[in-house]
């Protein structure tokens, strides 16, 4: 069985912002598998069902961002899985451009307070995860300010592609891919064409 888990804050003045990347990602995973993340669990909106032939939950944190291993941990226990092999975490990325995104199997919070608090409440970093390009900060301009607001317009179907892109590489992960979606998506995007640049 697999967590997939999508970071976000969970008040509606928060939806589709730049840091709502995980939890956008995760209702394009639950609408194309039809699973519905609706039921409330160990701080976690959750939902069952079937991915790539395995068992797997989607999982959206309601501990706000900063708190998300609060959430995480609980759930890893009650359901058994193994950290390092059936735990994705999707989240969002500022020094990715909309459209693009990583995926690594381990590393560092790189200064993400939700991945500081997943890696600090699981006592490791070594577990999947996917970022997700959200767009450098303009400068002068606030982080807290930049990550809580919206895409521009020009931004919008750019990030939303690669959300789209964060799905598909997650339903190879979970389909035991994780080199083939490394190989395939870690690649920058290039906004004029759309084409992968190596």
């Amino acid at each position: 069985m697999f967590i997939i888990a999508g970071l976000g804050n969970p008040k509606p003045e928060y939806m589709h912002t730049r840091h709502n990347a995980g939890f956008d990602t995760i209702d394009i995973i639950g609408d194309k598998n039809g699973i519905n993340v609706e039921t409330l669990k160990l701080r976690s909106l959750i939902g069952k069902g079937m991915i790539a032939g395995s068992k797997a939950i989607l999982a959206k944190p309601q501990t706000f961002m900063n708190l998300s291993g609060e959430s995480i941990r609980p759930l890893v226990d009650y359901f058994k899985i193994d950290i390092r092999s059936e735990l994705i975490v999707v989240y969002d990325d500022i020094y990715l451009a909309p459209g693009n995104i990583r995926i690594r199997v381990k590393g560092s919070a790189g200064g993400h307070n939700g991945m500081k608090s997943i890696i600090n409440c699981l006592g490791t970093d070594e577990f999947m995860r996917v970022r997700v390009g959200v767009g450098e900060k303009p400068k002068g301009y606030d982080l807290a300010d930049h990550v809580l607001s919206h895409f521009s317009q020009d931004e919008k179907e750019a990030a939303y592609s690669g959300m789209i892109r964060a799905a598909n590489a997650i339903e190879m992960m979970i389909a035991g891919n994780v080199e083939g979606a490394m190989n395939e998506y870690n690649r920058k995007k290039d906004k004029e064409t759309e084409q992968d640049i190596i």
